[in-house]
């Protein structure tokens, strides 16, 4: 979440910046100013009685000892006023924390300068493109067709199994999803990333430390009796390794990668974007995530968006980057970057990953924060993309590189699948 010294800085720049998301936020900016000038008068009002009632309890201690026991008592019966006045006093500051804090949480994070404006996806701008464009044949087939022509994916029995958006993979389907799974985690090793297995389920505090929470609470599954999330993407536990930590500046950067299965509602998704493995409830994916100094941050989004593309163009697909209008953004980031690939026989984009910077938002939320030279903390800046979400990666190439003969596999992969080609 933004933090108070962001607001209280420059409140109409803040206004300004969330209104490219959309956001107005006059109203909630506003009120976080005036419950911030009441914290400070409660805080002064019980920090006064506090320290009236440290004197008054070295005063009774004198008075009891000099034999007055009657304005000893006397000071008693005011120290049991003044407590009684602090506890309200305490009880209001707190309540006004709670509310300036809620407030906080709705409030997005503030796109950096360099987010264009625009209010949907046709507004973002594409950044760089790259990639050979296939040449098929009018009949080549869409990935749906091909998975049931080569017995790679059943889509049917997911439905059989659990309901649509569940795929089951079969076969030379299911080593080629397992051969992009450690081809990914393999780059991301030898680009000095950390492998982490977390857990698929957390809780709720991890859920308000990244941010899906109280956001995408209606994305997310839940499970009632438990409390517990399932993972919308790895992003959420990895993250949340470093959720009331403080970190020696040394440590930094951190790189960490982790392979996990998604899952998300997908609430409100309908048409033919939806067919196959365009849009699913619950799929494979590899993430990075990086904890930096926020001097750092930038360069860092750099390196993360190299990493991505240099995927893309060992997998041989045509690809390109869209930096994302402020309305087409997520509620948490600063700064996003889409990358997407090109579905010959759709004959559309896909969208394979997203490259966020967060700037301090999610570190405010989680007290993710470092120690200087100087001994003060600083909050981090967090960062993560897909590297890569399978599906769509697993749509293009199977569409793209689809001939007479069958299925060409990427050479990349091969010695991943052990087969050249799916026939």
């Amino acid at each position: 979440m933004l933090t108070l010294q962001q607001i209280k800085e420059n409140p109409e720049r803040v206004i300004e910046r969330l209104a490219v998301k959309g956001f107005e936020g006059r109203g909630p900016v506003t009120k976080v100013l005036e419950l911030d000038e009441q914290r400070r008068a409660l805080q002064l009002d019980n920090d006064t009685k506090a320290a009236e009632l440290k004197k008054m309890a070295a005063s009774i201690g004198a008075l009891m000892k000099q034999g007055k026991t009657d304005e000893a008592n006397e000071a008693k019966a005011t120290v049991a006023t003044l407590k009684e006045q602090q506890k309200e006093t305490a009880d209001r500051l707190a309540a006004v924390e709670a509310e300036s804090r809620n407030i906080l949480l709705t409030i997005p994070n503030l796109p950096c300068d360099m987010v264009p404006e625009g209010k949907t996806a046709a507004d973002n701008v594409v950044e760089l493109t790259g990639g050979q464009m296939p040449d098929l044949p009018p009949t080549a087939l869409p990935h749906w067709d091909l998975a049931r022509k080569y017995n790679l994916i059943d889509f049917d029995l997911g439905v059989k199994i659990t309901g649509a958006g569940f795929p089951v993979y079969v076969g030379k389907g299911a080593r080629l999803q397992r051969a992009l799974i450690q081809f990914f985690l393999d780059r991301a090793g030898e680009a000095g990333y950390l492998e982490i297995q977390p857990p698929y389920v957390v809780n709720e505090a991890s859920g308000y430390g990244t941010g899906q929470l109280p956001d995408k609470e209606g994305q997310m599954y839940y499970i009632n009796e438990d409390n517990l999330y399932l993972i919308p993407t790895a992003e959420v536990p990895v993250t949340n390794i470093y959720r009331d930590v403080i970190l020696d500046e040394r440590q930094l950067p951190i790189k960490n990668c982790a392979y996990s299965a998604c899952f998300r509602r997908e609430a409100g998704s309908y048409g033919k974007d939806v067919r196959g493995l365009n849009r699913l409830h619950q799929f494979d994916k590899v993430e990075i995530v990086r904890i930096e100094r926020p001097e750092d941050s930038y360069a860092a989004l750099e390196e993360m968006k190299d990493h991505v593309r240099g995927l893309l163009e060992s997998l041989g697909l045509p690809w390109h980057i869209l930096r994302l209008c402020g309305g087409d953004m997520s509620f948490t980031s600063a700064i996003t970057f889409d990358f997407e690939v090109y579905s010959a026989a759709q004959g559309r984009w896909l969208e394979v990953s997203s490259v966020s910077n967060f700037e301090t938002y999610q570190a405010n939320r989680l007290k993710c924060r470092y120690r200087g030279a100087d001994k003060k903390t600083i909050l981090c800046h967090t960062l993560n993309g897909s590297a890569l979400a399978l599906p769509r990666i697993m749509a293009a190439l199977l569409e793209n590189n689809q001939t007479p003969d069958g299925i060409v596999v990427p050479e990349c992969l091969r010695r991943y699948t052990g087969f050249d080609i799916i026939n």
